[in-house]
């Protein structure tokens, strides 16, 4: 089953990144990832981190396919993804899913690495440490599941926008009143197809199994937050700038918004009933609601809120266990967070010199010209 951010199928072959370098074991972030653009309007991961956007997306096949063999390399790319039946039948309906999927893990790792950077778990997924997280009702599972929705949901309406898919297209007017105040057009993103195909997508599991439906509500609030998200752009046209005609259009908010959304939400998530024995990690029976869990009806467990929900406490992130690699040697900024990351154990300070470009100019034309700064700075780390 696609779960989130990933499987451990590596799903990159050839024909998803013919521009691109390729990692083995994509999607599952933090070994590495497809892609040398950027995330429009998003964070910045760091130097040597590849970043995506919607209107540079990955090609999945080569133009120049005869029709026999490019419905070949898209099944391909479907079949390496680690789908269940359903999903890989919709996957195959399009040939823009495979590529969409693959973004929209990638920009959902990245949000999250970047979202939790200065935190214990700073959203480490390696492949054992991701399918040990999804085991369990963590709030940190919580917060893959929305965001790898709201990823799907949001790389899905830019590709139908941007044309990049055979089954969709640019978003239509929401009602014919606007037109009486401005042209509708453009081409707005389309959440409604994409919200529509995530839910049919990810689906629904048995309402008797609580861990199911709470993965699920927290795919729908990630959908929610990017549905929240939603502005209308307009454009004036008219002689002299007068704005005699507004041409409209939807568009969502920048992924980067999406992510701040749902880290507040993981930071006030609720816990519902459950209880777990640490030792085995297995659930046991389900006990009422705590704390915040409000809105419950009868003897359900999960509240119907637009929060996160999660089943178990976190552990401290602290010490390498299944879940995290700890927090040993990890980066930290003294005056922010080395007290916190480093869980007491105190830093270490290492002292070092680095040359950057600075002074920079635009020079007619078309270069700019940087001078070479030397400055010493110091590096904070985690002691063991």
């Amino acid at each position: 089953m696609w779960s989130p951010l990933g499987s451990d199928t590596p799903p990159c072959p050839d024909q998803l990144c013919p521009r691109h370098t390729c990692c083995a074991g994509l999607p599952s972030p933090g070994v590495g990832m497809c892609g040398d653009a950027h995330l429009q309007n998003g964070p910045h991961p760091g130097p040597s981190a590849p970043r995506l956007t919607g209107s540079e997306p990955l090609t999945i096949l080569p133009l120049t396919l005869e029709p026999e063999a490019a419905a070949q390399a898209h099944y391909k790319a479907c079949d390496r993804l680690k789908l269940e039946r359903k999903q890989r039948r919709m996957c195959r309906r399009d040939p823009g899913v495979a590529e969409t999927l693959v973004e929209a893990v990638s920009m959902s790792a990245l949000e999250c690495q970047y979202q939790f950077r200065f935190e214990r778990w700073n959203c480490t997924l390696e492949g054992r440490y991701r399918a040990s997280l999804l085991k369990r009702g963590f709030k940190e599972t919580a917060f893959l599941y929305a965001i790898s929705s709201a990823g799907l949901t949001h790389a899905l309406a830019k590709a139908c926008s941007a044309g990049r898919m055979e089954r969709c297209t640019c978003d239509e007017a929401p009602d014919l009143e606007n037109r009486e105040a401005w042209q509708w057009g453009g081409c707005g993103d389309n959440l409604k197809y994409s919200s529509k195909f995530v839910k049919e997508f990810l689906g629904r599991r048995s309402s008797k199994d609580l861990r199911a439906r709470v993965d699920f509500h927290n795919n729908l609030v990630g959908v929610k937050v990017i549905k929240a998200g939603v502005e209308t752009t307009c454009k004036c046209h008219g002689v002299s700038g007068s704005c005699t005609v507004r041409t409209c259009w939807r568009q969502l908010a920048p992924f980067h918004e999406v992510g701040k959304r749902l880290k507040h939400k993981y930071e006030t998530a609720l816990k519902v009933g459950s209880t777990t024995n640490e030792a085995t990690g297995e659930a046991g029976a389900i006990s009422p609601p705590r704390g915040r869990a409000t809105g419950t009806s009868g003897s359900d467990p999960l509240p119907r809120t637009p929060e996160l929900v999660h089943l178990d406490d976190s552990p401290s992130f602290c010490l390498a266990s299944r879940f995290s690699p700890g927090t040993a040697g990890r980066r930290c900024h003294r005056e922010k967070n080395c007290e916190s990351i480093c869980c007491g154990r105190g830093h270490n300070t290492q002292s070092r010199v680095v040359t950057r470009p600075c002074q920079c100019q635009v020079r007619w034309c078309c270069y700019v010209e940087c001078r070479q700064c030397t400055q010493r700075e110091e590096v904070y780390t985690c002691k063991s």
